[in-house]
């Protein structure tokens, strides 16, 4: 059985939208604005290409990353070269992308269910926020890699649904704090 991680750039009220620009959002590249850049903060997010064996993605965050990613053969190497998985029920093979390796599209919350029953290394899940709360609210999540950023953002994508549901265990697995303010968190989720 393969693990799902969600990875993502957090501000401290919980928003995920537009953490490194390029998007419609009244704060976007909020990641990089008034923070001291401090290279240990990220060592999560280069051990993450590596251990990974798929990268997921939803519609919204794929057609922001395919035009972008592809061409980033220093940042991106692995996830380039590494199996995607797109969670669409409207994205068609003919909306893909041909220069970033083997994409499947992915038509529902059972279709991923399904392939977290395969073999392979961990399916890391980037950006997507509406895939996640589903993921989530599904009960598909298995860790959480979290950089939380020293901010509050008011309004904006969030991570966490609203959905009634029942409380949910995480334990804490790996921790520090940088001394720009960023918070490096991951979880394992309880069952």
């Amino acid at each position: 059985m393969r693990t799902l991680i969600y990875t993502a750039f957090v501000s401290i009220d919980g928003v995920v939208e537009g953490p490194g620009g390029g998007e419609d959002y009244r704060n976007d590249g909020w990641t990089f604005q008034d923070i001291e850049f401090r290279p240990e903060a990220y060592e999560l997010k280069g051990r993450e290409q590596e251990e990974a064996g798929a990268l997921m993605l939803g519609r919204v965050s794929y057609q922001g990353f395919s035009p972008v990613w592809p061409s980033m053969t220093e940042e991106f190497p692995k996830y380039n070269a590494m199996p995607k998985y797109v969670v669409s029920t409207t994205l068609g093979e003919d909306d893909l992308v041909d220069n970033w390796g083997e994409t499947t599209i992915l038509r529902s919350l059972d279709d991923v269910a399904a392939l977290k029953q395969t073999e392979g290394g961990p399916i890391s899940v980037h950006g997507s926020a509406t895939l996640a709360r589903g993921l989530a609210d599904a009960g598909l999540i298995d860790r959480y890699h979290l950089l939380v950023f020293p901010v509050v953002l008011g309004a904006g994508k969030r991570m966490w649904s609203e959905t009634d549901k029942d409380k949910q265990q995480l334990r804490l697995v790996e921790s520090e704090t940088y001394a720009n303010g960023i918070q490096k968190l991951c979880y394992d989720v309880v069952r």
